[in-house]
């Protein structure tokens, strides 16, 4: 069952620990800038490997797939939507909570450049390869934020935080699919694009 993290006290890591922890992320990083500029089946492993200065072997020993590279922080989303939910303002709806944290997520970083959802658009586009993948993680998503509705609210049966749930995650993976980012790919603005389908798309929700 999901509960919202207890505060720990996290002991210091070693060195290797550390040199680990950072090849990983650049790892992650040089993969989300190649997606991003090229497109997912654009990009070969090798080439994410030489943007983070490792081997293609090293690269292997972290991730077992390029796939994994494209999905490597598909948790966090989903952990921010549960707190977003959970946390949300007494009287709000979970529809107007998921809204205001995927408005927050579509964000431009600097003037010409996108992040967050936005980001991701462009990086994994309309891969075929990536479509499997993307049907797992939003049924992953689906069943935390049951959890998180479960866990929340007294008196919520099981039916019907599920149903909550799914209303939800509709909302979330709408961003994702063709139609919409045919129609922020259209716009001159596609973060305010975006945004503005969000309203739109929560507004028919509630």
């Amino acid at each position: 069952m999901w509960r919202m993290p207890e505060p720990t006290t996290t002991p210091a890591l070693g060195l290797r620990e550390r040199k680990k922890l950072a090849t990983r992320q650049a790892l992650l990083d040089a993969a989300e800038r190649l997606f991003e500029a090229r497109g997912y089946d654009q990009v070969t492993v090798a080439e994410i490997a030489d943007a983070a200065d490792v081997s293609v072997k090293t690269l292997f020993t972290y991730f077992a797939s390029k796939e994994d590279l494209a999905f490597g922080a598909e948790h966090e989303l989903r952990d921010d939507l549960v707190r977003a939910i959970v946390g949300r303002d007494p009287g709000a709806s979970v529809i107007a909570a998921t809204a205001a944290e995927l408005r927050r997520q579509a964000r431009a970083s600097a003037p010409g450049e996108v992040d967050g959802v936005e980001g991701w658009h462009r990086a994994i586009g309309d891969s075929p390869a990536l479509r499997s993948r993307l049907r797992r993680m939003w049924s992953d998503y689906e069943d935390a934020v049951t959890e998180a509705f479960a866990a929340s609210t007294p008196g919520l049966d099981a039916p019907s935080a599920r149903l909550l749930a799914m209303r939800v995650i509709a909302l979330v993976r709408s961003l994702t699919t063709p139609e919409v980012r045919e129609l922020v790919g259209a716009s001159r603005d596609p973060v305010r694009a975006l945004r503005r389908w969000i309203d739109r798309a929560a507004a028919q929700l509630e």
